[in-house]
């Protein structure tokens, strides 16, 4: 039985106690994704974000606050998968230095200064093993294709899910599913729930079923030697 690890809905990044950055993502799209994979038929473990959803009774929820927890997670949990589908929208800047008391206001501007946090898709792939798979996504505002295959061959998925911020905490949504060569396999509209079930036909029949998409002239060499940096960041 394929086991499948979903990461889901936003993190949060602590300002002080009580104030926090995150973004309006609503793990409603994690939740039909794990839906959609228990009825193939596979595990499904979730390691989730604050949100204000149930997720399926059939699948494993870890739940997380921050982007550090939400890879410390993912680390313990994906050796033991077949592959990831990283749904989730993780911070990708937190605040350098959190206040240890509620800020309150001095009538001056404030200023924060921000570092980024690290990239849980990027950090999984350099420990993934041959037979392991990743399901990327990639949400854009302008020229989406190309933005979404750059993260594709910088986080060394098998898949990139590209939607755009309409798909944020609504109940419908738009994707393209492009392969590493940047050709569009699938274009999908509708519920989150439709969706979730066309993303899961693709990955079976991609990636569980025909594992060779990673194969030939389609993806570079993971393991070839490069004079790039190996990054640990999330891009924007």
């Amino acid at each position: 039985m394929t086991r499948i690890l979903i990461t889901s809905g936003p993190t949060r990044q602590y300002l002080d106690p009580v104030r926090y950055l995150s973004n309006a993502s609503s793990g409603r799209m994690g939740r039909a994704l794990a839906e959609a994979a228990l009825a193939f038929g596979h595990r499904v473990t979730i390691v989730s974000g604050p949100v204000g959803i149930e997720y399926p009774r059939g699948a494993e929820v870890i739940g997380v606050v921050s982007t550090d927890e939400m890879l410390d997670a993912c680390r313990l949990v994906f050796p033991d998968c077949d592959g990831l589908i990283a749904a989730a929208a993780p911070c990708d800047y937190r605040p350098e230095v959190a206040a240890a008391h509620k800020m309150s206001k001095t009538g001056e501007p404030l200023a924060l200064r921000l570092v980024e946090t690290a990239d849980i898709v990027a950090a999984l792939a350099r420990t993934k093993r041959p037979a392991q798979w990743i399901v990327g996504f990639a949400l854009e505002t302008e020229d989406h294709r190309l933005r979404a295959l750059a993260k594709l061959e910088r986080k060394s998925c098998d898949l990139m899910v590209v939607n755009g911020p309409a798909a944020m905490n609504a109940a419908t949504n738009h994707v393209e599913v492009m392969r590493p060569d940047g050709a569009i396999v699938e274009e999908l509209s509708g519920t989150k729930e439709a969706v979730a079930r066309g993303i899961l036909q693709a990955v079976q029949s991609l990636l569980i079923d025909a594992p060779s998409i990673g194969d030939a002239a389609t993806r570079p060499d993971r393991n070839a030697p490069s004079d790039q940096p190996a990054e640990d960041r999330e891009s924007p």
